[in-house]
């Protein structure tokens, strides 16, 4: 125990030698990681989103005239027979164009010279949760398209395609700021412990004379390298949690998109944790690596 106080003693020991140093390697940290912050909270929000759009996925299953009335009840039986299938909702023709009127009442005028009415029977199906995913999804309507009576199927692929490539561009790109802006970091923290061991060489030396093992000299310095990012980690949630509340602030006062702030959220306290520890994880490697590279000969 006294050993355990020895060392965390040393450890805030050199962070106060070193003020200057040690707020700098704070705020740079800080600084570095609210980058990769930036991108890990988009990338967040945006696969909530497009968990919205799979929850709320409806298919359109489209059939073909001719079909009699007892043709659409069989094929409706097998639709709910369907173990990918949640429910479906029977759309008859009358309906279609009563609600084709309803939604576009100034195009209304369009179908009145057909004659007869052109809209197709349809069912609105929901899948169940669990295939709800892009991939199920397309190999259901791959599938149904075979049946026969039916004449189209149609759903909104488009846009889940482009916003599953959209999240794997900010997820490419995370990555990539992530581990340049980590690269840094863990330079930045390794150069602070090299400017304490240099201020504190002569010590250094002296516990190696006298019998001092090489880890228990160079604990402090991992500890201090630990604390470092774990600020700076720390300061880097503070500072995106102000940020994301400002952008939230200003879409409500503004009146545009207006229900977006509710919709958008920050990271979870599991999410922050980790962060955390990966800020002590790049201290403990800037540390480790300051260490080997002045050490060797000295500790």
């Amino acid at each position: 125990m006294r050993r355990l106080f020895y060392l965390l003693r040393e450890a805030w020991a050199n962070m106060r030698a070193n003020r200057t140093t040690t707020v700098v390697a704070i705020l740079t940290t800080a600084f570095t990681l609210s980058c990769v912050g930036i991108f890990l909270l988009l990338y967040v929000n945006l696969r909530s989103a497009a968990g919205w759009l799979q929850e709320d996925i409806k298919i359109m299953v489209y059939l073909e005239d001719q079909l009699t009335r007892d043709a659409v009840v069989e094929l409706e039986d097998r639709l709910k027979a369907d173990r990918m299938v949640a429910a479906t909702v029977f759309i008859s023709k009358e309906q279609a164009l009563g609600e084709f009127r309803a939604q576009f009442p100034e195009d209304s005028h369009l179908l009145e010279g057909l004659g007869q009415n052109p809209l197709p029977a349809s069912f609105v199906v929901t899948l169940t949760p669990q295939f709800r995913s892009p991939d199920a999804v397309k190999r259901w309507t791959e599938r149904v398209r075979t049946i026969g009576g039916i004449a189209k199927v149609d759903y909104n692929q488009e846009w889940i395609d482009a916003l599953a490539g959209l999240i794997r561009y900010i997820e490419l790109i995370a990555i990539g700021v992530g581990v340049i802006l980590s690269t840094a970091a863990v330079t930045i923290i390794g150069n602070t412990i090299r400017l304490t061991l240099f201020s504190r060489r002569e010590e250094v030396e002296i516990l190696r004379l006298i019998g001092a093992t090489r880890w228990f000299i160079r604990i402090p310095y991992l500890l201090e390298g630990a604390v470092l990012g774990a600020c700076g980690s720390a300061l880097s949630l503070l500072i995106l949690k102000g940020g994301f509340e400002l952008f939230r602030q200003q879409i409500s006062a503004t009146g545009r998109l207006s229900g977006i702030e509710h919709m958008i959220t920050f990271f979870p306290v599991s999410v922050c944790l980790a962060l955390v520890l990966v800020g002590v994880g790049l201290g403990f490697a800037g540390s480790f690596v300051s260490l080997r590279r002045f050490g060797e000969g000295r500790a």
